[in-house]
């Protein structure tokens, strides 16, 4: 379980360390970086980037968090491992897959994928370890069912076509995580249903 930790205090975060978690996600560079310097004593946690990484902010996420989980095109791969490879870190990361038909929405289309897991592959500091998809948001859980399923056999298949075994599909919100368990999820980030409904933030 990833505790969706964006927009909660240190303090929420202390409770829930407190309480049993280790992983985290944030999506905003510039709150993480607010809140780091009361959280980095715990050690034993694993940081995990889940947003929209601007190419930008590629250096301050490679410092700050221990696993980036949305990549999505070469370019930014290319990027995020300069910096791994200037910090002396070696990085885990997660493909972000669009499946939905929204435009809006982040992530690499299921044509491109092939070719930018075997990219990812080539690089030296990023090691690949799964796939991430969003659903389109619904009120019934069962309709992010295919989404799930999809991405759980796109995994299967990108881990195949590079002979390499990819552990991690992370699917699953507060609302519809038992279904994505049921699909074959090794992650699920839960926010609301653990800290509470989201406050909203100006963005950065």
């Amino acid at each position: 379980m990833i505790a969706v930790s964006k927009t909660f205090p240190a303090e929420a975060i202390r409770a829930a360390h407190d309480a049993g978690l280790r992983h985290f996600g944030e999506n905003r560079i510039q709150e993480f970086e607010s809140k780091h310097a009361q959280v980095r004593g715990f050690v034993d946690s694993i940081w995990h980037f889940i947003g929209h990484l601007q190419s930008n902010k590629v250096q301050r996420a490679v410092h700050l968090f221990d696993r980036i989980d949305s990549v999505d095109s070469i370019g930014l791969a290319e990027k995020i491992d300069a910096a791994a490879m200037a910090g002396d870190k070696k990085l885990p990361v997660l493909i972000e897959v669009r499946l939905g038909p929204e435009a809006t929405k982040s992530g690499v289309s299921e044509a491109d994928l092939p070719a930018l897991a075997e990219a990812i592959r080539k690089l030296r500091c990023l090691e690949l370890r799964g796939l991430l998809t969003i659903p389109p948001y619904a009120e019934d859980p069962e309709q992010a069912r295919p989404y799930f399923r999809k991405l759980r056999e796109l995994r299967d298949g990108v881990g195949k076509q590079l002979g390499l075994a990819l552990p991690v599909a992370s699917m699953g919100m507060s609302h519809d995580f038992e279904v994505a368990i049921e699909e074959g999820a090794t992650e699920i980030r839960v926010g609301t249903a653990l800290f509470g409904e989201r406050r909203k933030i100006a963005k950065q």
